[in-house]
């Protein structure tokens, strides 16, 4: 069976900015993410 890849169909746009970060020295940007594996969790208190 043939193994399809999606690596390059679709780019993650950039974090806005003026988010509030935790347990990191500055801001993220999605460029220094790059080529890295990254599990990020958006939640939210209701």
């Amino acid at each position: 069976m043939a193994v399809r890849s999606f690596t390059g169909m679709a780019q993650a746009p950039d974090f806005p900015a003026g988010l509030d970060w935790l347990n990191v020295a500055r801001p993220l940007h999605i460029a220094d993410l790059r080529g890295r594996l990254a599990i990020i969790d958006f939640w939210t208190f209701c």
